[in-house]
């Protein structure tokens, strides 16, 4: 090799080596978004939204309760790092949001910012308490934060964060909204299945472990006639299952739901007891082995409570 072509071959070793540098500079819309999601089922949706286009990752698994996480560094650099952070809100994060928020300095997911995306925000909330007294136990203002388990909570939502990372990301916009009309339509088609398949479990009476149900009950038509916490976070004591046992005789429920993420000792009593189903529901994606999407989601959740409902 000459020196020229060595030359040459110099230059266009550092002309490439140029460039990977200024591609590493890019502002993060050049390639997606970092999103960060409160709980695993919006962290699903983003996925669904965004494709190979984002980075998402979740700060709470099935098997955790949502209202009770820590703050860990491992978790406030994730934030750190994020350019859209989607929570449920209505409060229910908030014994560690505020907390993880402030802790990432990171203002681009600072509250009011767009890249602050709250779901609870965009639909109508149930369960609003008429009253607020610490008295009652673990209530919230907002009204029910379980949002997801009605999936027509899910299409409402799906809309306002595509139309929110497209904001975020003015690059990828067209792209994010190709994928949010392909969600929806695979998403109306699976909606007319559920509630096909459904049908049966109109107006079946289930007992709740915690009153968090409501807006999946609420979807098909199902009533709850009780609770095992005696009020909303207190655990279960003897005296209140055996009421509940007692309650059954006179108004008959075929099942008793938990979450994923709930000890299930107290649903077992009162099922040997009751001699009623207990049935373990998903709750969010990654819940049980066949709810590893929002799809397999309500597949696995619809399939638990018409096997309970036998």
């Amino acid at each position: 090799m000459t020196f020229a072509t060595k030359s040459a071959a110099r230059r266009l070793l550092a002309g490439a080596a140029a460039a990977l540098a200024a591609l590493a500079m890019l502002p993060a819309q050049a390639s997606g978004l970092a999103v960060l999601a409160c709980e695993p089922e919006w962290a699903a949706l983003a996925a669904e939204l965004g494709g190979e286009r984002v980075r998402v990752s979740s700060a709470t698994t099935a098997l955790q309760d949502p209202h009770r996480i820590e703050a860990r560094p491992s978790l406030i650099a994730r934030a750190r790092n994020a350019d859209l952070l989607v929570c449920t809100g209505m409060e229910l994060e908030a014994g560690w949001l505020p907390v993880l928020v402030q802790q990432s300095g990171n203002p681009k997911i600072a509250e009011g910012r767009p890249g602050h995306f709250l779901a609870g925000a965009f639909v109508k909330a149930i369960d609003v308490p008429e009253r607020l007294d610490r008295a009652d136990g673990d209530v919230h203002a907002a009204g029910n934060p379980h949002i997801q388990l009605d999936p027509r909570n899910i299409a409402i939502v799906a809309a306002a964060l595509a139309r929110r990372m497209a904001e975020l990301d003015p690059a990828n916009a067209a792209f994010y909204d190709g994928r949010q009309r392909d969600f929806q339509s695979r998403w109306s088609a699976a909606l007319q299945r559920w509630e096909r398949l459904a049908a049966p479990l109109r107006n079946v009476a289930v007992i709740e472990h915690h009153r968090n149900m409501g807006y999946l009950l609420h979807w098909l038509g199902m009533r709850s006639v009780g609770t095992l916490e005696p009020k909303p976070g207190v655990e279960p004591g003897a005296a209140h299952l055996s009421s509940l046992v007692a309650r059954l005789q006179q108004q008959p429920a075929k099942m008793v739901l938990r979450a994923a993420y709930q000890d299930g000792r107290a649903s077992q009593w009162l099922s040997e007891r009751a001699r009623i189903a207990a049935v373990a529901v998903p709750f969010t994606v990654g819940g049980s082995e066949r709810a590893k999407d929002l799809f397999g989601l309500f597949d696995d959740t619809v399939a638990r409570l018409l096997e309970g409902a036998r």
